[in-house]
């Protein structure tokens, strides 16, 4: 069956496929597949771009778009969610699972576009997320911690974990022993894979970093002894209590950064260029000890959204009372 997948699709394992959706590069943005029993669910979606490799992927499989049963978004940022309302249209059995906080926005998202308007731009937003489309409410299911739902005989557990968002849940695969983490678990690019293995970073993005509550997120992830995480950005990740670690020493060390910043700065501006320039000082120290070879301008360049999106959310984070 692999020699006949498009490029874009990656099978793993337990019948968990993962899906470049296309967005900003390759390999930076994945949403995932799950095949049980012939009924099928995806979790996260990209944005409203990626609905044409989704829909393929199945084609691929040999799924119609009636084997769907869930649409399953860790939270409803637009790289994860911002393809939910596109994607529904094309499934005329399937459900969204949403965290209870996210329900109201895959219902009517014009908030959520007016919020991610805010922070990118209009036109950029056109450009980068494309339109986001509203879900009928009685398609639209809200999770609770602890829950649990069937793809055909196999179990999904819902964890609340927020610290990234508030709206995030993370999804427990008891099958393949692995987290579908969203971003609570951080960012693993390829491009910084070393003959250690992978390395993580945490992800701060505005509105609602708060990084003690996401030490317990993360800290409960761990907590199951997983095998696998499978991060949107980018795709499956064993070594997990290696990774686990490194990502809660990462995220000390921002946190640690951040208030020197604050303590520092002349003013919003400086503190934004201050923060990005602290970040990447981190993360190249810390891409060294993995045995990455990459030059600080090429580390700059692969990061250069995440270090513009952690700084304005450590600010707000800063700013909080």
């Amino acid at each position: 069956m692999a020699a006949t997948l498009p490029p874009w699709l990656q099978p793993l394992s337990h019948g968990v496929f993962a899906i470049d959706t296309a967005f900003h590069r390759d390999h930076f943005d994945a949403a995932y597949l799950l095949v049980q029993q012939g009924r099928a669910a995806f979790i996260d979606t990209g944005t409203a771009f990626a609905g044409p490799r989704l829909l393929g992927a199945l084609q691929a499989l040999g799924l119609g778009p009636e084997s769907v049963d869930w649409v399953i978004p860790t939270h409803v940022h637009l790289d994860h969610a911002g393809g939910v309302g596109q994607l529904m249209r094309a499934l005329p059995q399937a459900r969204v699972l949403v965290h209870p906080r996210g329900a109201r926005h895959i219902v009517d998202p014009s908030m959520l576009w007016q919020g991610a308007s805010a922070v990118y731009g209009a036109a950029e937003m056109a450009r980068a997320y494309g339109e986001l489309l509203p879900v009928p409410a009685e398609r639209v299911l809200s999770t609770a911690d602890g829950m649990v739902v069937h793809l055909g005989e196999r179990p999904l557990l819902i964890a609340d974990t927020p610290g990234h968002a508030r709206h995030h849940h993370c999804i427990w695969d008891e099958t393949s022993r692995g987290w579908f983490t969203g971003d609570t678990f951080g960012l693993s690019y390829r491009e910084f894979d070393s003959p250690r293995g992978a390395w993580i970073v945490p992800t701060a993005t505005p509105v609602q970093f708060e990084p003690e509550v996401l030490q317990a997120s993360v800290r409960r992830l761990l907590a199951r002894e997983p095998a696998c995480m499978y991060l949107t950005h980018y795709s499956r990740v064993t070594e997990v209590a290696r990774l686990g670690a490194l990502l809660l020493e990462l995220l000390a060390q921002l946190v640690a950064m951040g208030r020197r910043t604050q303590q520092a700065a002349s003013g919003p501006d400086a503190r934004h260029e201050m923060l990005k320039a602290g970040q990447l000082d981190l993360f190249c120290a810390s891409l060294a000890a993995h045995g990455c070879t990459l030059p600080r301008e090429r580390v700059a360049e692969l990061l250069a959204m995440d270090l513009e999106l952690n700084a304005q959310g450590m600010a707000i984070w800063l700013d909080r009372p």
